[in-house]
């Protein structure tokens, strides 16, 4: 298949590429959660939901690889050092206790990915507990068992988890594609800007695309 992509045509098979859909938590995307409690407004990420939910109904229609992840920690702490728990100045912290239970902790219903976006059976999911899907998990073997050469992105933020896996997979010599209305910031610029900087001197970290695109590479317009 082939779609038209920034900045040059960007080709794959279904049965080697893997729609990734990075960290659409309650605890990012609902009110209560992490982000809100780190002052952002959580609307900007809601609305990226309808078209992330449509490109991942018609991915699995076609019988593709979904994988999703959620950053997530111990109970203990044990793998959260203070270097990322101490940021931000948060009302609430990593592992304390909020409206939706600790924070970013596995388990916890903050953790779970939202109702819209819930995985299925079969479908894999990836506990990470820093921004990139490949530190500290087993999502490099996962993806050779499977000889998985491409991945689809989408979710959130752009230029914090989303961003910091599409390098950590361009490093392992994915193709990478990003879905420009399937993933989203708090900050606008921030997003435009991991936008440009992933598709800059020809696809340095990967490609992007509407959503679009690749509905309609699928057979659904």
């Amino acid at each position: 298949m082939q779609i038209h992509a920034n900045p040059f045509a960007y080709e794959f098979e279904l049965d080697r590429t893997a729609l990734v859909i990075i960290d659409m938590q309650r605890d990012f995307v609902e009110p209560g959660g992490f982000g809100e409690t780190l002052g952002n407004d959580v609307s900007l990420l809601q609305a990226i939901v309808p078209a992330t939910q449509s490109v991942l109904h018609a991915w699995r229609k076609k019988g593709g690889l979904v994988i999703h992840t959620r950053e997530a920690h111990r109970r203990d702490l044990a793998d959260c050092p203070p270097a990322k728990r101490n940021r931000g100045n948060p009302v609430l912290r990593i592992g304390d206790t909020g409206p939706m239970g600790r924070i970013l902790v596995a388990g916890e219903p903050g953790n779970q990915i939202i109702d819209a976006l819930a995985p299925v059976d079969g479908e894999i999911v990836i506990d990470k507990p820093g921004k990139g899907a490949f530190y500290a998990t087993g999502l490099q073997s996962m993806l050779q068992q499977r000889s998985i050469r491409k991945l689809i992105f989408m979710g959130v933020t752009t230029e914090v988890c989303v961003q910091t896996s599409m390098r950590e997979a361009n490093d392992r010599g994915y193709d990478c594609l990003l879905l420009e209305d399937c993933t989203e910031s708090y900050f606008p610029a921030f997003k435009t800007a991991a936008i440009e900087m992933i598709r800059a001197q020809g696809a340095i970290v990967g490609w992007t695309a509407p959503s679009t695109a690749l509905l309609g590479a699928l057979g659904n317009h």
